[in-house]
């Protein structure tokens, strides 16, 4: 059989399908991860995008469910060069093809992924239709039509839950958060208590918590569909809580501080960004996965690729672009984790 990749430049790349079966539309992101694909495939900030992995073997260790972020699969679609139909691992149970045909994500492989990557980082992310019919004029406006719409949203979860038990409580916004957070929380004595992404700030703060942490999650942070979610933190900010924020959480709580935020070329999406401490000039390898970032000439951490903001301090708050608790990834900044608690525990001593 055969399947085809419609780019929004009118290229098209024929390959082989797996997966499931038929057609989708969607955003094409790379990542560069040469591990950690169950944790990209479960990880919410992918909700609307088509997921190229940009090493060429993915698959080899099976399908492990106790590595995955969230429940879910939220990427649209899923490209690999090779998807290994023979995976070996003790704690494996089933194959990515099996496991992408349960789920319903289509997957395409066979392409020649590297051409694909080097296109986008050439002219940016953009659009793609993966198709098993021959490619028309009405898929080609089909792919320059689309947008991720309504991201926090569709992953955020619908009611307030109880996630660990703990000395601290931390009140955590679930914009699309992966497991590892309330994970990393949890080993440090926090009770975590999860609320949906529209939760007022009054509901939030009537639980008396002694942190707030603001997750990660897909989309623009400048998508109107965020205003409430940011008027709502600065509500919380008004409390003098502690608040630590990642990824989509650093975005919007710079938001709420008055930063703008702008989108990227082609993003930061895998588990070898170079990040500069500003403070100290120590340099750590951080997991990434996301399109956007703050404007701001006073980071205090920043990319060593193109410059771009990856962290602010606001003296008791604190927020960072990268993923501090990556699974699969380096643990170089875990203790940002540490630092949150440490501020926690400032607090309530006052």
């Amino acid at each position: 059989m055969t399947a085809y990749l419609i780019l929004e430049n009118g290229t098209v790349f024929e390959g082989v399908p797996f997966g499931a079966y038929g057609g989708v539309t969607g955003e094409i992101v790379f990542t560069t991860g040469m591990t950690g694909y169950l944790e990209t495939l479960t990880d919410p900030s992918h909700y609307g995008q088509i997921v190229l992995q940009t090493f060429p073997l993915i698959g080899n260790y099976g399908v492990i469910p106790s590595d995955f972020e969230s429940s879910s699969v939220a990427a649209k679609a899923y490209i690999v060069k090779h998807p290994c139909k023979h995976p070996s691992n003790f704690r494996s149970t089933a194959d990515l093809d099996a496991f992408l045909k349960e789920r319903g994500i289509i997957g395409l492989c066979g392409i020649d992924t590297r051409a694909l990557t080097k296109m986008i980082r050439e002219n940016g992310v953009m659009n793609g239709k993966i198709t098993v019919s021959q490619p028309t004029d009405a898929d080609l406006d089909e792919v320059r039509g689309y947008s991720v719409k309504g991201s926090v949203a569709a992953v955020s979860s619908s009611a307030v839950e109880k996630l660990s038990d703990g000395s601290f409580r931390v009140a955590m916004m679930d914009f699309g958060a992966k497991r590892a957070i309330s994970e990393a929380l949890k080993a440090r004595d926090c009770e975590v208590l999860s609320f949906p992404h529209d939760t007022p700030a009054d509901e939030i703060l009537k639980t008396k918590p002694h942190g707030i942490m603001l997750s990660n999650g897909p989309g623009d942070p400048a998508d109107p569909a965020n205003d409430g979610i940011v008027e709502e933190i600065r509500e919380l900010i008004k409390a003098g809580v502690p608040i630590f924020g990642t990824c989509l959480g650093h975005q919007l709580l710079a938001r709420a501080k008055g930063y703008k935020t702008k989108k990227l070329k082609f993003g930061h999406r895998g588990a070898n960004q170079p990040v500069k401490d500003l403070q100290t000039g120590r340099i750590y390898i951080t997991s990434q996965n996301h399109g956007y970032a703050v404007v701001a000439d006073d980071s205090s951490f920043m990319n060593v690729n193109d410059g771009t903001c990856e962290g602010l301090d606001y003296g008791g708050s604190f927020s960072v672009q990268f993923h501090p608790e990556a699974r699969s990834g380096p643990l170089d900044t875990v203790f940002l984790y540490d630092r949150f608690v440490k501020n926690i525990k400032a607090a309530a001593a006052r």
